[in-house]
């Protein structure tokens, strides 16, 4: 099975910001077809800080600018008091992504440093993962293509396990990797597979 064509734009928009791909990601947004981009993209636009940092996010948001824009954003998109960081929200994403184990990646961020799992709780889950504009599972199939080409294999696992508890396919998981084969090494690709063919379901 493969992913529908919105969706494979959406990773690899997500995939190309990782990367760091300006080509790539000017070409995505030249190609995109008649109501895109939309809010989606505008949303896997926003998440990107999360898995490739503000500096990239900051350079993708003027690539993307010059090649079209991303589309005038929606009242309530830039609204504050709309965009509140909602804190039970973020916790209940945080526990369906993570399952039974949310208390110990919980506790394992704490070990690292208490402000570390305070910012991640209160901005990437609460404030950012947590916003409407894009379904729970297609953020995580964006996350999974970020994390992949990325080779950022611990966290890919749980995004993986993520996209699929949310309601993402075992296959669509799978898809997401195969869309960006082209941009990975053969060992990242391998690894990557064998990641979501373990975790992915």
């Amino acid at each position: 099975m493969s992913l529908p064509e919105e969706d494979r734009r959406l990773v690899r928009l997500s995939a190309a910001i990782a990367l760091g791909r300006w080509d790539e990601l000017r070409a995505l947004r030249r190609a995109a077809p008649p109501g895109e981009p939309d809010r989606r993209w505008r949303e896997v636009l926003l998440q990107s800080h999360l898995f490739a940092g503000f500096p990239r996010t900051v350079e993708a948001a003027g690539v993307l600018a010059t090649a079209g824009g991303l589309g005038a954003p929606e009242p309530d998109e830039a609204d504050e008091t709309a965009n509140a960081p909602d804190p039970a929200a973020g916790e209940a994403l945080f526990d369906a992504i993570y399952g039974a184990r949310a208390a110990a990646v919980r506790a394992e961020l704490v070990a690292g440093h208490p402000q570390l799992a305070r910012w991640i709780a209160e901005h990437a889950y609460a404030r950012v993962l947590a916003r409407p504009g894009l379904a729970p599972d297609r953020r995580e199939l964006c996350a999974v293509a970020a994390l992949a080409v990325q080779g950022q294999e611990r966290q890919l696992a749980s995004h993986a396990r993520g996209a699929v508890r949310l309601g993402a396919t075992p296959a669509e998981v799978v898809a997401t990797i195969e869309e960006l084969a082209a941009w990975m090494g053969a060992g990242e690709l391998a690894r990557a597979r064998e990641v979501v063919a373990h975790f992915g379901r």
